[in-house]
Parts: C-alpha cells; structure tokens; sequence
C-alpha cells in the first residue's frame, strides 16, 4: 500500500494527513493556542478525593482540574486500594496525560509514566520488555529482546521496562544504546525536575506535531514525508540527522504555489468528514451522528437498485459501507461507543462476511478497537480507544440558532406558538394594540397563509396585531411588545 504523509504548517496551525493509495485516511491537528498534551508529564496537587467514585482531581495548571482513577495509580493489583489510601488533599502528585480534555471534562492522568525516544518507550514503573505487534517475525523479536536486557545491564538502568516500537524492527545495537542512554538521561533529569517547585507545573512537554512524525510515523510503507514549510522542514530534518539520519530521504519540501492541502484532496476529505451523510460509490450512503453517549452510524442503499435481486443489493451496499466506515472513524477520529446498522441481511453466511470484512479493515487502524457481534436487533456494536477530540469538536461548535439539537421549529409552529403567547398577554394586561417581532419567514407566513386566523384573533380579542421583521432573528425566536 502506497503511502504519503503532508505536513501543512501556518503559524496558527498545523495539520498533518495520512494519505493511502491517494485518499486521506488520517488528520492530525495542532493548534498553536491549544496544543493536544497527551503524554505530557506534570508536577500536581490533588484538590479533591472522591471515595465513592475511587478517584481524584488533581490540579496540573490547566483550565479544569484532571483526573485520576484509583486503578491508574496501582495498577495491576488484584485489590486495588481505596483511593483515600493512595492520595489524600493537598498532596504532590507527579501524573501524565493519557487522554486530552474533551468537552467539560478534565484530562484523565496515570501515575505509570512512559517516556518515547524513535525505538523504544521507557516505563520506569515497569520491569518487562515489550514488542510491538506489528514486529511479527519471532526471531527479530527474540534479538530484540535479548539486546534490550543485555543493554540495561551494561547501561546499569537497573529499573523500569522497555517497549521496543515498530521503528526497532532491523535496529542494531549502537542505535538501540543511544536510544536507551538518551532516555536514562531523560528521565533522571524530569526527577530532578519536580524537586523544589512548588505545584503545579509542567515537568515534560512531548513534541510538536511536526516533529512526532518524524518521530513516529515513519515506517516502511511510507513513500514520502512532504512538507510545505521551509523552516518546519529545516527544523525536521536537524531532528531527523540527529535521532533517525537513515530516513532523511524520506523527507521532502514542498514549494509548490498550489496548497498541500488542496493538491492531494484532503480540504474536502476534511469537508465530507464534517458532513453527516457520505456517499457510497454504487448510490447508497452512510448517516454518521455523533453524541455525547455514542456515534451511531446507518448504511443505507439510497439509489442503489442492483442487477441481480434485493438480498445480493443489501450485501454489495453493506460491503461497500464497511471501508467507507472504517476509514471515516479514522477521518474524523471517533472513539467510545459506536453502533453501526448495516441494512438487514436474511443470509446469514453474508452477515458473517460482513462482519468479518469489518474486522480486517480495522486492522489498519492505529487506534485499539474492540468488535463485539452483532446484537439481537441486528446492530454491530463496537469500541475504538479515545485519547484526543474528535474533528467534529475540534473543527466546529454547537449551532447557536439551534443549540445543538440539529433541527428547529417550522414557520408554521412558531406561529401557533405567537397566537398563544398574544391570548396569555391579553388575559394578564389590558393594552390597545400588539406588536409582533419575528423572522422574515414567520411574518411572511403570518401575512399570508395564516391571514385569515390572524383576521380572526384581531375580531377576538378586539384589538389591532402589528408585525417587524428582525433580519436577526432565527425562525423560532420572536417577541411579543406591548403597545
């Protein structure tokens, strides 16, 4: 599979895609103002305990306290201890970020710290050493292994556990010493750190997006690395020489007048993943609704009739879904709950197909996802891990005229709603006429398809009705003066 990353750096901003066999599958975005900062490492102080939920808020200098839970703190044990046991008000903590803040609530913190570096993540809490999945031949996986151990004893890191990332595959033994003594160094400078500071401050910031690419998206099936600014790939390639020179080829500027962006199709990737409906090749489409709670997603044949008959209709349309799926939960980065509804499949060798199909695409994600079967209302449930916010929250905000709820009163409604309000008015005061202030299509409508009850309410109560366009109004906004 052919792969390309852009990097589009502004000095607001910058934005990072993934691009498979020429279609966006992933963006980053970092903000200049409002950095993401998981794995981000702080000295806090707890403000709050909380025994019946077996938590903690602690306060790490950010805008809402984060928060701890009493199995992030002792991990792995079978009993895990009261909370009140582990911490108590007032103490220092030193935590990381292992999810950002999402919506109100605060960044959820660990006390099981890990620190990268290109080949490895040191965990000083630990005493294994891991292997990436996707390191899959078992000898490598052996020679790694017994290099990491041979190496923390001629280093003398006498604690703490290694996790040898993907970039290790084929890594030798002066790359991987480099790596290991860098990150001893590292760490016992972040200790140093949080001694004679008073909480709370920061005590290890992980790198800008730009540069964690070159630190961790860098992999065999990467074609290219383009990037469109010429300090941003100056700086990245200084990083590169230093920590990684091999992959140097890897990496190019782009001076191309055009936008990056724009070039490759990924300002309307961004565009169709902010939208609610996506279009399937064959004439169907997928509904995806994103809440609090969950993201349901609905496949659906729209246009599509087939050639041969319903069921094989239902099956290709499912099939065609399952990509277009799995590659917007990467697009727009959708975590928690999801329940997808595929069209109902009589078959049930295509249901399992289906399903199957599923699976394999998710393969591909870097996110850890969990399908659990379809349940008995025919519903595939599933979960993909969220450490960052969503496009949707990222990108846009609840619609001030609507407040979020995606639809608003008609016209009509809100007309019947006035005739109302008009008749509590006139029981509760005694005044000579009404002025009503609304949008252009309510009093448009009051003027002409409800003319007739409006002629009808002015006989009633006796009294004149006036009507005001307000250009700022939404069509459920109105007002009622007294004259």
């Amino acid at each position: 599979m052919n792969a390309e990353i852009l990097v589009n750096v502004t000095p607001m901003e910058a934005r990072v895609a993934l691009v498979e066999n020429g279609v966006a599958q992933e963006v980053f975005i970092e903000r200049t103002q409002s950095r993401g900062i998981v794995g981000n490492i702080y000295q806090g102080k707890v403000v709050r305990v909380l025994p019946g939920m077996q938590a903690a808020f602690v306060d790490v200098g950010l805008e809402r306290a984060a928060f701890i839970h009493a199995g992030d703190i002792a991990p792995g044990s079978e009993t895990i201890p009261g909370i009140a046991e582990l911490v108590r008000e007032g103490q220092p903590l030193m935590v990381q970020v292992v999810k950002d803040p999402i919506g109100t609530k605060g960044a959820r913190l660990t006390t099981q710290f890990s620190v990268p570096s290109r080949y490895l993540v040191y965990m000083p809490d630990a005493d294994h050493v891991g292997i990436s999945q996707r390191i899959e031949g078992e000898e490598e996986r052996e020679r790694l292994r017994h290099l990491v151990s041979s190496l923390q004893q001629e280093l003398d890191i006498n604690s703490g556990g290694f996790i040898l990332r993907t970039a290790a595959e084929g890594a030798g033994e002066a790359e991987l010493r480099a790596d290991m003594a860098y990150l001893k160094r590292l760490w016992a400078a972040l200790q140093e750190k949080t001694r004679d500071r008073t909480p709370p401050h920061i005590v290890y910031e992980d790198l800008p997006l730009f540069l964690r690419v070159a630190r961790d998206m860098v992999r065999t099936d990467v074609e290219k690395i383009r990037v469109d600014s010429r300090e941003t790939y100056a700086r990245t390639i200084e990083f590169v020489r230093k920590y990684n020179p091999e992959v140097e080829p890897v990496f190019e500027y782009y001076p191309g007048e055009r936008p990056i962006f724009d070039l490759f199709g990924v300002e309307e990737e961004l565009e169709r993943a902010l939208s609610r409906k996506v279009d399937l090749k064959s004439g169907g489409y997928v509904i995806f609704d994103q809440t609090e709670a969950m993201s349901t997603i609905d496949v659906n044949t729209g246009g599509y009739v087939g050639h041969r008959n319903l069921e094989e209709t239902i099956f290709k349309t499912n099939l065609e879904a399952v990509a277009t799926i799995v590659r917007q939960l990467r697009l727009r980065n959708l975590g928690g709950i999801i329940i997808i509804d595929f069209i109902d499949m009589a078959d049930p060798e295509h249901r399992r197909q289906v399903l199957r199909m599923l699976e394999k695409t998710l393969e591909r994600d870097h996110a850890k996802t969990k399908v659990t079967g379809v349940s008995e209302l025919g519903l595939v449930e599933m979960t993909r891990k969220r450490t960052r916010e969503s496009l949707e929250h990222l990108l846009t905000d609840i619609c001030p005229a609507c407040g979020g709820r995606g639809r608003m009163k008609t016209a009509q409604t809100v007309c019947y709603e006035i005739f109302r309000e008009i008749m509590r008015e006139e029981r509760a005061y005694d005044n000579r006429s009404y002025m009503v202030l609304a949008s252009q299509s309510v009093v448009d409508r009051l003027l002409d398809e409800e003319s007739a009850a409006v002629a009808d309410l002015e006989e009633f109560i006796g009294k004149p009705l006036k009507f005001q366009v307000e250009s700022l109004y939404q069509t459920d906004q109105f007002d009622v003066v007294l004259l």
